[in-house]
């Protein structure tokens, strides 16, 4: 579901709609069980997504993964007229930008998160943590989410300016990419993250706050750039928050935080 959802979402940012979906999955010894959960779950997320899965290709290589290990990629293809690809060019000072709650840490962070949590702070995938409510394991499982749902009757929409999936090197990484010339996306985070575990991960870690933003979607999934009149009508709609505005960059600087 992870694999499916994230390659939704980007393409999604260039206003496309998920048409088929192909897996690839390697492994070393096939285990029917293992593959039969894996095949469920792209199942399930291509039905939510409204997408076909076609086929894809299998891989029994032993020799090459340990045993027990596997791996799976996927590609997504999807449509969208021309004249209704994102980013916009309209976009201009005063623009609003909108985030939508991530599930958790969707697909990256991983590396860092798993050496603080279990190596530093020597948590179990089953330890039961007050602050975020469940199992560790629980919460670092929770499914990449998918955003079309939400987005899908905006891509017409003209005062739909732009989209920005927060996957790796976080909010400024992704950002900047989809912001016109000549202008710079002011952000405003909430004092505390949106979601506990970034604040586990953070304190537990020590980690810099520079280091954090680059490292994770600090509980921020996908970010849209719309005209203010769109982004109030939106914020009343659905779970999300207003996180700052578009203004007009003196100088190089793309997505500034304040």
């Amino acid at each position: 579901q992870d694999l499916v959802n994230h390659c939704v979402n980007d393409i999604l940012v260039q206003g496309a709609r998920p048409l088929f979906f192909l897996d690839y999955i390697g492994v070393g010894k096939l285990s029917v069980e293992n593959i039969s959960q894996i095949i469920d779950g792209f199942v399930h997320a291509c039905r939510e997504n409204g997408c076909a899965l076609i086929g894809g290709e299998m891989a029994e290589m032993p020799g090459l993964y340990q045993a027990g290990d596997f791996d799976l990629a996927g590609t997504i293809v999807g449509m969208v007229e021309e004249d209704k690809l994102l980013p916009r060019d309209n976009m201009q000072e005063g623009d609003i930008l909108v985030g939508l709650p991530s599930t958790g840490l969707h697909t990256n962070g991983y590396s860092l998160a798993r050496k603080i949590l279990f190596e530093r702070m020597g948590y179990q995938v089953d330890s039961y943590i007050e602050e975020l409510g469940d199992t560790l394991g629980s919460v670092l499982l929770r499914v990449h989410k998918s955003y079309l749902s939400e987005l899908g009757e905006y891509l017409g929409d003209n005062r739909l300016c732009a989209l920005a999936h927060i996957t790796g090197g976080g909010i400024a990484g992704n950002l900047k990419r989809v912001l016109s010339p000549g202008l710079k996306a002011v952000v405003s985070l909430p004092p505390k993250p949106i979601l506990p575990i970034f604040e586990l991960i953070q304190k537990g870690g020590n980690v810099r706050p520079e280091v954090m933003l680059q490292t994770f979607n600090m509980g921020i999934g996908m970010i849209c750039v719309m005209r203010p009149e769109l982004a109030h009508e939106f914020l009343q709609k659905h779970n999300c928050v207003e996180l700052g505005t578009l203004q007009i960059s003196g100088d190089d600087t793309r997505v500034e935080f304040i």
